[in-house]
């Protein structure tokens, strides 16, 4: 099981859209330094609808090099396409992930038996660890907790990433999951009261930036120490809502940017974060006494 701040790593990439093996090695030390429980490779904010098949077997082979078995790596193998999506994680596990991240088939709009076969094909075809991954805002289906429960019975199916803001959708899970199942926040401003109702951990957009501040609160909220985590709740506020300014990960590859760790490409059909949206994530990152490096 998988518990704390497990960072949704941005991707960085020059500005021809190359990706940048030496700064994302970088990255890697950092978050092995800083406490983060887990590297989550392609997921959404490493830009996985625009990395090719060759190019996210490469970008993890790498990163699980680069690891070296110090932290733990969990890829993103899901696509809108059950086969593709078997062969991806199929060759996630022979690389040796720990675990892969599969997200909700996006455009198709399938629906909850559609959902159901499409999770139950990659179960049945690997045997790497597997987690859930719904995010209705981006993918136009919703994996509702019923079908959540039917998929809960594989053993691999470790748990799910649930994207949805607030805790109604988690407590409606807990009750109809095995016991054992893990539950990771996708929104960190609601993260807090996630955990406090059950959850494991989160799977976050701001440890990319303060992996540390992050590491320390959950770790916290996972001890109940909720005094302490309320604190660092408070002080991460305006970061979280900074960095949705615009489209993740716009923003948080911005700020990394800024902070002299990454260079400024970015794929389309994103774009580099608006001028009028700069100065509110570049104040939220001096809050909390981010050093900015780079006038980005």
């Amino acid at each position: 099981m998988f518990q704390g701040s497990l960072v949704a790593l941005a991707t960085p990439m020059a500005q021809s859209g190359r990706i940048d093996y030496t700064s994302l090695e970088q990255l890697v030390e950092w978050h092995v330094t800083s406490g983060t429980q887990a590297l989550v490779v392609a997921g959404t904010t490493g830009e996985s609808a625009t990395l090719q098949p060759v190019e996210l077997v490469e970008l993890v082979g790498k990163v699980l090099k680069m690891a070296r078995g110090r932290i733990p790596v969990i890829a993103g193998s899901g696509t809108y396409g059950t086969e593709q999506t078997v062969r991806l994680t199929r060759r996630m596990g022979e690389l040796g992930v720990d675990a892969c991240l599969i997200v909700t088939p996006y455009y198709n709009k399938p629906v909850q038996e559609g959902l159901y076969r499409h999770y139950e094909a990659v179960a049945r075809a690997v045997s790497v660890p597997l987690i859930l991954y719904n995010v209705p805002s981006r993918t136009a289906c919703d994996l509702l907790p019923e079908t959540v429960a039917r998929l809960s019975e594989y053993p691999h199916i470790l748990g799910i990433k649930e994207a949805t803001p607030g805790t109604d959708r988690l407590q409606a899970l807990r009750k109809v999951c095995r016991p054992d199942f893990g539950y990771w926040s996708g929104d960190d401003p609601t993260a807090l009261e996630f955990i406090q109702s059950g959850g494991h951990g989160v799977i976050s957009v701001t440890a990319n930036v303060v992996p540390d501040l992050m590491s320390r609160w959950i770790r916290h909220a996972l001890a109940g120490e909720w005094q302490m985590a309320h604190t660092i709740d408070r002080q991460l506020a305006p970061l979280h809502e900074a960095l949705f300014v615009e489209s993740n990960p716009i923003p948080v590859k911005w700020a990394l940017e800024a902070m002299g760790y990454i260079p400024g490409g970015i794929r389309l059909p994103l774009t580099r974060l608006g001028e009028w949206a700069q100065p509110k994530v570049r104040v939220a990152l001096e809050q909390l006494n981010v050093r900015l490096v780079v006038r980005a």
